[in-house]
């Protein structure tokens, strides 16, 4: 009747599981449930403490990492990455704000106006290949289809060529909407 007795070790070597016993011993931050961001969706919570205990692993990298102005973007952003951006910048929109309410106070620097040249030649050459139609009514894929087309080596060479035409302007315009917000 000893021989028929199921032992616990047996009954998990039947099902193939590994043994608790080999498990490493849980930590305190395993024994608790609290909120990581308190307030927030159950969804982003869970997301945001995995982004946080992932850092250096796979694609996350640190939290803090994010747009930056000097980033060049290789390709076209994908669905998933384009929904993605648009949650984290729903979540850092106050800082965003802030951000403009400073720069509306100073003077645009020279690579700031070179930089807003750049974007209206950019429009200008867009508008000429969409015929007028906003970006904005244009399907994704087209959308992508153009932005690789912007970045041909003969069309960066006609947008820089515009753009240096357009940068007195551009200077002009920032400086008597400065002049105009003092009075």
């Amino acid at each position: 009747m000893a021989d028929k007795l199921l032992r616990f070790k047996d009954i998990l070597e039947m099902d193939g599981q590994e043994n608790p016993l080999d498990r490493p011993e849980l930590s305190f931050n395993d024994m608790h449930n609290t909120q990581y961001r308190p307030g927030e969706d159950e969804l982003i919570n869970y997301r945001a403490l995995r982004r946080k205990k992932t850092i250096g692993v796979g694609e996350g990298g640190p939290i803090g990492e994010g747009y930056s102005p000097d980033t060049d973007v290789d390709e076209a952003l994908t669905v998933q990455q384009r929904l993605a951006k648009s949650r984290q910048f729903k979540r850092i929109k106050s800082k965003i704000k802030l951000g403009r309410d400073r720069a509306k106070r100073k003077i645009a620097s020279k690579e700031k106006l070179i930089q807003r040249s750049r974007r209206q030649a950019r429009q200008m050459i867009l508008k000429k290949f969409t015929k007028d139609i906003p970006k904005s009514e244009l399907t994704y894929a087209r959308r992508q289809e153009l932005e690789k087309r912007l970045e041909k080596p003969a069309i960066k060479a006609r947008i820089d060529r515009i753009a240096k035409k357009l940068f007195p302007k551009t200077r002009q315009a920032e400086l008597a909407k400065k002049r105009g917000g003092k009075r």
